[in-house]
């Protein structure tokens, strides 16, 4: 599984929203209204992953979450991790 550099990964970045490479992943944090609002973005990220077989690391603070997603088996960015990023970024 090849996986994507800090310099191969700036074109899939930018067709993105907001969605940043650092340690060998992407991230992104969110800012909810509320905590529910937050909660249940988690739950239908939480479906998406499952369905893909590919589980992001979810971080939750009251109305903040981030997100980082890389591929473990593979120590980097796969395509794997850009597909659930684009659906994440459809959910909002």
């Amino acid at each position: 599984m090849e996986t994507y550099s800090a310099e191969t990964i700036q074109p899939e970045l930018k067709a993105l929203k907001d969605w940043q490479f650092a340690n060998n992943g992407i991230e992104k944090k969110f800012v909810f209204s509320n905590f529910t609002q937050a909660l249940g973005f988690i739950v239908q990220v939480g479906v998406m992953a499952e369905k893909r077989n590919h589980h992001p690391e979810l971080f939750n603070v009251y109305n903040k979450v981030t997100i980082r997603l890389t591929t473990h088996d593979a120590s980097g960015v796969t395509d794997k991790d850009l597909d659930l990023a684009k659906a994440i970024d459809g959910i909002q």
